[in-house]
């Protein structure tokens, strides 16, 4: 038989110990680390973390709000399957309607993606709630355009889509001015589902597996 570690809790022990002595790691602070942890456990590249923007009270805005009984509103289905669901409180839900009739018809008429659509038919019931966005640029955009629009105020948004067209615009646009939200985002073209469930998890549960 291959040698190699076959134990999760081994894997996942040996990984974060790793990622823990990565400098620029170290220089977070100290609340932000398991989240950052987490982010470079899923993509394998340290090095994204001097691309890491995030507002100060992001890590107390995430638990707050979940607490309170928020729940998490995702671009794309595979973001809202990839959530770790025994770390949010009891009651919360995952929502995504990308795929529902309604979203590709408004779509459709509006000349933009499914996953911004879905923004403006959630419309204020993202008042006080958690927006993940880990696939669609255009959502990120939708988004800020109706916060600037006055119709809606979420408690945090975590946004890390990935792409060449509108990834960095929309990122740097969120980190340049996030409307006095809390946020996490992550400049460049760097990003995608798997790096947004982990700022998720890393937000609403730390470490904790």
């Amino acid at each position: 038989m291959m040698d190699y570690v076959r134990e999760p809790e081994a894997i996942y022990a040996q990984s974060f110990e790793t990622i823990s002595r990565v400098a620029e790691l170290q220089a977070l602070p100290q609340a932000i680390r398991p989240v950052a942890t987490r982010i470079v456990h899923a993509c394998g590249m340290p090095e994204i973390l001097g691309d890491l923007r995030f507002s100060d009270d992001i890590a107390e805005a995430v638990p707050g709000a979940l607490e309170a009984g928020a729940d998490i509103y995702c671009d794309v289905e595979t973001l809202r399957y990839g959530v770790m669901r025994h770390l949010l409180p009891e009651g919360c839900e995952l929502h995504c309607r990308i795929s529902a009739p309604e979203v590709a018809d408004h779509a459709k008429a509006n000349r933009m993606t499914r996953a911004a659509a879905q923004i403006d038919l959630w419309g204020e019931r993202l008042e006080g709630q958690i927006v993940a966005i880990g696939n669609a640029p255009t959502t990120l955009f939708r988004l800020l355009e109706a916060i600037d629009a006055g119709g809606v105020k979420p408690a945090a948004i975590i946004a890390l889509p990935v792409g060449f067209v509108g990834a960095a615009e929309s990122k740097a646009e969120l980190a340049g001015d996030p409307r006095g939200i809390p946020f996490i985002t992550l400049l460049g073209q760097k990003g995608g589902v798997g790096m947004t469930q982990a700022a998720v998890n890393g937000l609403a549960g730390g470490l904790n597996t």
